[in-house]
């Protein structure tokens, strides 16, 4: 298949890592997890005892932090100042910090460069917040991948308890619901499909069948490319 850019947006817990990755595997493209990178900054901030909602506070952090992606034969791992830290940051915890840091004008910035080189070098699939509107405008193909809270907080949870983690899964829905109410809302990159974004329900839809249909959309955008 020729190179190709895939843009994945949609709300927390909705499976865009996850349709990423296989949208990859299937299509042998790099997958570029942005979110990891919010989400290593955020326990940059907790580890450093700062207000993750303070922009004077996390900005004065942003110099310290060094970050890479790193490939390897068990995919992508994020290494946050020389320490692996691709598990750490999978927590409840550290995504309410991601989804407050990364409504600061400065982080956004800090990591845009990072984000954008990823996407220069074609052939990726990268899924985010605002991957269709900012990171890679120019996508071939952009979806926007929904699913109602209820879904994808049993979901999140299935996942965090697979990983070990003691979480209920109301509290989980509780934090779905506060990070949807804080992602939709901010001022500076909101959680907003792009205007050319073609719209994934997967609600109802298992793993698998969510992959099949986003490989129907991908090939019929493409088709009507050429």
């Amino acid at each position: 298949m020729e190179k190709i850019r895939i843009a994945i947006d949609g709300p927390s817990g909705s499976g865009k890592s996850t349709l990423a990755k296989n949208l990859a595997r299937e299509l042998s493209l790099v997958y570029v997890d942005t979110g990891a990178l919010y989400r290593s900054v955020g326990l940059f901030v907790m580890r450093a005892g700062a207000d993750p909602k303070s922009a004077a506070q996390v900005t004065a952090l942003l110099d310290q932090i060094d970050l890479k992606l790193v490939y390897t034969d068990e995919g992508q791992r994020v290494i946050l100042c020389g320490e692996d830290v691709s598990d750490l940051i999978r927590t409840n915890e550290i995504s309410m910090y991601a989804s407050s840091v990364s409504a600061i004008p400065a982080v956004r910035k800090f990591l845009l460069a990072i984000q954008k080189k990823m996407a220069a070098d074609g052939n990726v699939v990268m899924d985010g917040r605002d991957i269709g509107t900012v990171i890679m405008p120019d996508a071939d193909v952009k979806l926007f991948l929904e699913s109602n809270s209820k879904a994808r907080a049993r979901r999140r949870y299935e996942e965090l308890v697979a990983k070990g983690h003691t979480y209920t899964e109301e509290e989980v829905y509780a934090d779905i619901v506060k990070r949807d109410e804080n992602d939709s809302n901010r001022e500076v990159a909101p959680a907003i499909p792009a205007e050319d974004a073609i719209f994934l329900d997967n609600s109802e839809l298992t793993r698998e069948e969510t992959v099949e249909a986003a490989m129907n959309i991908i090939a019929e955008k493409l088709k009507r490319k050429r």
